[in-house]
């Protein structure tokens, strides 16, 4: 059983109310999924992981069982700055004001824009499988098109994409994203995407999510390139089998936003944590602890 030692709850956080485990002890970190998933990505390694922190794994805002806010104009309301807000009070509400950090994918987004809004709050981070969104729409091309598709598509207006997802979102979300391939997930973490994604409402939240990548995260990265930079030191990881290590030299593109990175690519898809969680779990605790 995943997170066999953790307690569920649901924290209110002021703008959302986030379905949360937590368990063990030791220094806080602050675990953060990406999609179409949830905070269950992390139960392959979750239990080790709380023999040395105290982990606090939540459902980002729309996404799982956390609540839904109500979408509005420039998408703000679905930014990783609104996400950052809910993550810097769900650690205060259980008494951390400064934590470590780990994200994947859409998590890996809310993260460092966590820790370039609020530096004070982070002591390491570590991002999974991402660079940053600016950077990844400055350079779109043909390979990005056609690999990435679900950004554009996603991204579109509302009902477009939801009334098309509506369908079938296992065909779209599970069937569509590994190409036939298969499911690095766990059978109880996968019941809990399929749960969630059978939910009108967190389609349409995914889909703002990605209209916000589109447009208010692409506005907030650029306001801080070439004048703000991470303070914690990062670390990144990525899939030698996945889109980052074939298109970009990863290191360098993160080292124009983050004073102090380090990181290597992991031989794994896209889904890192869940296809080779050993690995994961090693790189993540030479990285916090050391």
């Amino acid at each position: 059983m995943a997170f066999e030692n953790f307690q569920l709850s649901r924290v209110d956080v002021g703008e959302a109310t986030l379905r949360v485990r937590h368990g063990g002890s030791g220094p806080p970190l602050l675990l953060l999924h990406g999609y179409p998933e949830t905070h269950m990505m992390w139960g392959k390694i979750a239990d080790d992981l709380a023999k040395d922190f105290t982990v606090v794994a939540p459902d980002l805002r729309g996404y799982g069982e956390s609540s839904k806010p109500a979408a509005n104009d420039g998408h703000e309301s679905y930014s990783k700055r609104a996400m950052a807000r809910d993550a810097v009070a769900l650690m205060e509400h259980f008494g951390f004001a400064r934590f470590d950090l780990a994200g994947h994918d859409r998590g890996g987004r809310v993260g460092y824009r966590l820790a370039l809004d609020y530096p004070q709050a982070v002591r390491k981070l570590s991002i999974l499988d991402i660079i940053p969104t600016a950077e990844v729409w400055k350079r779109a091309d043909k390979r990005f098109a056609l690999a990435y598709w679900h950004w554009s598509f996603l991204a579109q207006p509302a009902p477009f994409p939801e009334t098309l997802i509506a369908h079938d979102p296992d065909a779209f979300l599970f069937g569509g994203m590994l190409r036939g391939g298969k499911s690095p997930f766990a059978d109880d973490a996968y019941a809990d995407y399929r749960k969630a994604t059978a939910d009108p409402a967190v389609i349409h939240a995914m889909c703002e999510d990605y209209r916000a990548g589109a447009s208010y995260d692409v506005a907030a990265d650029e306001a801080d390139r070439g004048k703000t930079k991470i303070a914690a030191p990062v670390q990144v990881l990525w899939g030698a089998r996945a889109a980052l290590a074939a298109w970009y030299d990863v290191l360098e593109v993160w080292r124009e936003w983050a004073h102090d990175v380090q990181g290597y690519a992991i031989d794994s898809g896209h889904f890192i944590p869940e296809e080779r969680p050993a690995e994961t779990l090693a790189a993540l605790r030479r990285f916090f602890l050391s």
